[in-house]
């Protein structure tokens, strides 16, 4: 039997079918009529919760019924009316929504805001850990709120969330996939919504080098979407042999943690879609964590990340750091080496100007890295392997607990300029992946001596001995996107002024 969110490699790996595809247009085009709905994330933040409640409803279904198979009784967590059968989709005979039944209009919006919401809210308290299912609930509706203002939009789209099932592993597996391009999308509609995705193609090269097993716990602490947990289950879903595989995964494997609120809803969403039925993902400013409290128990095999950078954090929570810096990205550097136990492996994606900045925290980071670590491999990435984002990035992979002794560089050159319509895919990344494997040198690959970097600087510059220059010149399409991500930005900053001053 197939229970929701359990693990489970999906029964093939076609893409979505074309019912679940125009059933999330529908969606979406619902909500682009409602006033209280403006933006991709909106979209994405809305379908978000009613997918989490059609999914417990069928969850809650399953585990009812396999209690039932074995003489058992099951107790729901949610009270009768407040389960999806009884207020959202009540069935008549032929099994079709009861529309004398349903809620709708002003009923329907009164209830939602009224007594769903504060309902579910109310889980956090009751739950007996943070790492429960009552506790996910709790947490979910008490930092989101319906946005949408007309209960007959909000009838309309329940009736096209019922119309989706998560019955078998191919069906999460189809919604995953459409869940992952609305969260790729949100990356161009403005209010950071590019904080939330990084390129699966990259998650997936970084993993295949980290090599992560079954048994080893892997932690984000800047998940976002869960992007990096997501693929990594995956990733070792498919090595799974037995029940007791399947249940370390699903509760002994990922953690996380995200500061947003909408970014932490949607990392558990779609956790949930790819097959982990409570995640273990944490609401908190992971930077505000006291590090001197972090404990032998309290660290991780692999650290997988892409700490948001150009943040600033304030004076206190820079004396959570022996490094002190408002960098977020620099302060989430020294919580990854202090969360990784002795013999752990990290891939972490940071600024290029790391390599190489002179003030006193870059080159004490640098330093703190290079004696406490093995960095062994960094991925030099071309401009627009990130969308919107207006630097470049490389990606550091490292192994706690002996000094840096050879450094194997590679400059990823897909031939192309990267963007919205050309973006990086796996084929870009298969020669890296191989090459690392034996830090081979080749026009794209060389390795550095620790000995020879400068002790006073640090400088861990890319500079490849075996020519090619590196000057990207990005073409004017890309210099137009990035110009209008920034107007987008300042506009919504500006708005959000204009309304503290009005």
């Amino acid at each position: 039997m197939n229970y929701p969110g359990r693990s489970g490699p999906p029964e093939n790996d076609e893409s979505p079918t074309p019912v679940f595809e125009q059933t999330f247009k529908n969606i979406d085009d619902i909500l682009h009529k409602d006033a209280g709905c403006t933006s991709e994330l909106d979209y994405t933040e809305q379908s978000s919760w009613l997918l989490f409640l059609k999914y417990l409803d069928a969850l809650e279904r399953e585990k009812a019924m396999e209690a039932e198979l074995e003489g058992r009784k099951y107790e729901f967590l949610l009270d009768a009316p407040y389960r999806w059968e009884a207020w959202a989709a009540p069935k008549d005979a032929n099994g079709r929504i009861d529309h004398n039944r349903a809620l709708t209009g002003d009923d329907l919006r009164d209830f939602v805001n009224g007594k769903l919401f504060p309902y579910l809210h109310g889980f956090k308290q009751k739950a007996s850990s943070p790492r429960t299912l009552e506790y996910k609930i709790g947490e979910i509706f008490g930092e989101l709120k319906n946005r949408i203002q007309s209960g007959y939009n909000l009838r309309d789209v329940i009736d096209r969330v019922d119309e989706l099932s998560f019955g078998s592993s191919r069906d999460r597996h189809e919604l995953s996939h459409l869940y992952e391009a609305k969260i790729r999308n949100m990356g161009n509609a403005g209010r950071n919504g590019g904080e939330y995705y990084t390129p699966r193609p990259l998650i997936r090269a970084m993993i295949q080098v980290v090599d992560p097993k079954i048994g080893e716990r892997i932690y984000d602490g800047a998940c976002g979407s869960a992007g990096f947990l997501c693929e990594a289950f995956d990733h070792l879903n498919a090595k799974a042999k037995s029940t007791g595989d399947a249940r370390v995964l699903q509760e002994r494997t990922f953690y996380g943690k995200e500061k947003k609120s909408l970014a932490y809803v949607i990392g558990i969403m779609n956790m949930i879609l790819h097959g982990i039925e409570a995640p273990n993902i944490v609401h908190t400013n992971t930077l505000a964590e006291d590090q001197s409290n972090i404990q032998e128990k309290d660290r991780y095999d692999i650290v997988l990340a892409n700490p948001p950078f150009g943040g600033k954090e304030r004076k206190e929570v820079q004396q959570n750091f022996n490094i002190r810096t408002g960098e977020t990205a620099f302060l989430f550097l020294q919580h990854f080496i202090k969360s990784l136990r002795a013999g752990g492996r990290a891939a972490i994606v940071i600024k290029n100007t790391f390599l190489s900045n002179t003030d006193n925290a870059s080159v004490a980071l640098r330093k703190l890295l290079l004696e406490s670590c093995n960095l062994h491999t960094v991925l030099d990435c071309p401009s627009g392997t990130f969308l919107g984002a207006g630097v470049k990035t490389v990606v550091l992979f490292f192994e706690k607990g002996a000094p840096t002794r050879n450094i194997w560089y590679y400059r990823l050159d897909p031939g192309r300029s990267l963007g919205k319509t050309n973006p990086l895919n796996d084929a870009d990344l298969a020669e890296f992946v191989e090459l690392q494997k034996t830090f081979a040198d080749s026009a794209k690959s060389w390795s550095v001596d620790a000995a020879g970097i400068d002790p006073v600087s640090f400088d861990l510059s890319v500079k490849n001995p075996n020519g090619g220059g590196e000057v990207v010149h990005r073409s004017p399409l890309e210099i137009l996107d990035e110009i209008a991500a920034l107007d987008a930005k300042s506009a919504d900053v500006l708005s959000q002024i204009r309304g503290l001053i009005a």
